[in-house]
């Protein structure tokens, strides 16, 4: 993973080593895609397989957001110039 550079972790509320996931998940989008619309497609898609659905996940440089998640299933951080937000929700 070539790309990948220390992340920062802005906020979150997982455990440490889903945390990791998180940004190991995020390096690896970054390194298999060209269009930054394909990484939260990406991340969203593997913690559904490891971790069941319904996460969500957004990417960029200038959002804001508000919303409900599930207990244990939130992270916000920085790699490489962008934000990443992962959470989860009931599923429906």
């Amino acid at each position: 993973m070539a790309q990948q550079t220390k992340a920062t972790i802005i906020k979150a509320e997982m455990s440490d080593e889903t945390q990791e996931d998180a940004v190991h998940t995020a390096a690896e989008a970054l390194d298999r895609f060209q269009e930054v619309t394909e990484i939260p497609e990406f991340i969203k898609k593997e913690f559904d397989k490891k971790y069941g659905p319904s996460w969500h996940c957004i990417v960029g440089t200038n959002f804001c957001s508000y919303f409900t998640h599930l207990q244990e299933c939130f992270v916000y951080f920085s790699l490489n110039g962008r934000d990443y937000l992962l959470f989860k929700t009931p599923a429906t």
